[in-house]
């Protein structure tokens, strides 16, 4: 077999505890494969590509970190707990350029990046000596991998900005020192050209004919919707090129136009999919599938935290359930907000008021409260303010939507899938994108921003509601709160909310705003919980270079990192 030096910056196999990275260098790949012998014809072809997505249910990425961890410390969600102790240091902001979460997403995401360039080389050249009908799928995968490679660097540059753009294999297996950082709008340049092949290349989901099976793989929808998320993020904070604006909704409208997809006419049915593993392509654009039977513990296990971490606090049943830790805490000044639009079908949805201990209990009830009172008590504003910053998100409740057959009784792991893209997120931002480039809301927004609002109020989408759609007449900074506001609604706890206020520029002032809501709402003894606020700093937009990497290349950090 053919040996390949992993340097940090794509050294997946460095991150495990027990071995340095400098112990790794000269060690063979565990994944390698003689690809002279392998990757013949499509079907060999599409055992690899299937490598090419698997780190993606990893804990460093959307298993744990990218899905959990790193969206807290917002004024929608914040971490369990008044301190900043462990897990708790990445959401409160209090952590460092070593701490080993930042090091160990940064590696598994060049790993990926490595995977998909590796992926990409070796097919291009072998795909010649395909039958026709193996080139016809073949180009299929390329076009899946490149897309994927997309979506790596895309988590790349908008988390840790100032990168380098490994854009072969070749690169990965220089000298760190020889490593360059690329100007961030180099990496989303070649992000576009990526996402462009995919789009251009890739059929729709429901008009896929040449793969046996596309569920949870990238299509044109797919594409086009992360390609107007990325225009979106470049458009913003910190690259700011306002151009992008008319690209992502010129890019957005595309996806709209062709009617492939749509939101589902129920906003629980989403959480109802996720918690089965059942695919759904009309709204899932992109979604990260988990499912093991049984868990050794082992780190490959193909099983995420999606319930246990940022689901329902649930205490153990020996036999029928594990616990869920529910680290993720809701900001109550969030639900308040939420609460005083009563007919908003989503806030009950997506806010859980309530435990499992070992039955259903609100946690404002005290064991004396008849379920009168203690209802009385939540809705209550002035009552049990402490308790009330226990909510967690509701939409993982593994008791309410994971049937038997997907159910893993574990303390730490679920079945739960995990939704990176959805048909709705893609409407709002071409609501706000057309906002932005237009410089006032025009009818086609209002009509996408709407329709997310009706289906949220439980009502059809395409039918006008003078009780869920916005007022005419909004001026562009005022259309721009709301969108932003639903957004806030629509995907809450879904791992957007940090990089949107990131990329609106308001991001700590927002985290100040949020600390002045929460400390007039509170009147119970002592202070309210919002950790977040003591450690926040302008330096938070991004994350560090992570500190290993520093040391062995000539990078520059980032900016208040030290």
């Amino acid at each position: 077999m053919k040996k390949f030096i992993y340097f940090s910056l794509i050294a997946a196999l460095c991150v495990l505890p027990f071995s340095s990275c400098s112990d790794m260098l000269d060690e063979e790949s565990r994944t390698e494969i003689d690809k002279e012998k392998y990757m013949l014809n499509a079907a060999e072809a599409e055992v690899v590509l299937l490598g090419v997505y698997r780190n993606m249910v990893t804990d460093a990425m959307y298993g744990y970190h990218l899905s959990i961890l790193f969206d807290m410390g917002t004024d929608v969600s914040q971490v369990e707990g008044s301190n900043n102790n462990g897990f708790r240091a990445v959401p409160t902001n209090s952590f460092t350029t070593s701490a080993a979460e930042i090091q160990n997403t940064w590696s598994m995401l060049y790993n990926s990046v490595y995977n998909a360039n590796d992926f990409i080389e070796t097919l291009e050249s072998k795909i010649g000596s395909y039958t026709e009908a193996d080139k016809q799928v073949a180009t299929l995968y390329l076009a899946e991998a490149k897309g994927l490679r997309a979506l790596y660097y895309f988590e790349l540059v908008r988390r840790y900005g100032n990168i380098a753009l490994m854009t072969n294999t070749a690169m990965s297996k220089q000298h760190p020192s020889t490593f360059v950082q690329a100007d961030p709008a180099r990496v989303y340049e070649f992000i576009e050209q990526d996402l462009r092949y995919a789009a251009e290349t890739l059929p729709y989901a429901q008009d896929d004919v040449l793969r046996k099976s596309n569920a949870f793989r990238l299509s044109k929808g797919s594409a086009l919707g992360l390609l107007a998320k990325v225009y979106a993020t470049w458009a913003g904070y910190p690259v700011l090129d306002a151009s992008k604006w008319e690209l992502a909704a010129k890019t957005a409208e595309e996806l709209m136009a062709s009617n492939k997809h749509a939101l589902l006419s129920d906003y629980e049915q989403l959480w109802k999919n996720s918690g089965a593993g059942v695919w759904n392509a009309s709204e899932s654009l992109m979604e990260v599938s988990f499912y093991a039977p049984t868990t050794t513990g082992a780190s490959e296990d193909p099983c995420g935290r999606i319930g246990k971490w940022n689901g329902v606090k649930t205490s153990a049943i020996a036999g029928e359930r594990g616990s869920n830790a529910g680290n993720v805490k809701v900001v109550h000044s969030f639900v308040l907000d939420w609460r005083a639009e009563p007919q908003d079908l989503r806030c009950n949805l997506s806010v859980a008021n309530y435990q499992y201990n070992p039955g259903k209990v609100l946690w404002a009830s005290s064991k004396s409260d008849t379920p009168e009172v203690a209802e009385a008590n939540d809705a209550d504003p002035t009552k049990r303010q402490k308790e009330k910053q226990s909510y967690t998100p509701a939409k993982w409740d593994t008791e309410k939507y994971v049937p038997q057959s997907n159910k893993l009784i574990n303390n730490d792991k679920s079945n739960v899938n995990w939704y990176l893209l959805r048909y709705a997120d893609v409407l709002l931002i071409y609501a706000e994108a057309m906002n932005e480039w237009k410089g006032a809301p025009t009818p086609e927004a209002y009509e996408a921003i709407n329709q997310v609002r009706r289906r949220g109020y439980g009502m059809p989408v395409a039918t006008p509601s003078a009780v869920a759609d916005l007022p005419a007449g909004l001026s562009v900074s005022a259309f721009r709160d709301a969108v932003r506001k639903e957004r806030a609604y629509e995907l809450a706890f879904e791992g957007h909310r940090r990089l949107d206020l990131i990329r609106w520029g308001i991001y700590r002032s927002t985290i100040d705003a949020t600390a002045k809501k929460l400390a007039q709402w509170w009147t119970a003894d002592g202070e309210v919980n919002y950790v977040v606020k003591k450690y926040t700093e302008d330096k938070h937009i991004l994350f560090p270079i992570p500190q290993r990497d520093m040391d062995l290349t000539n990078f520059t950090q980032n900016k208040g990192w030290y």
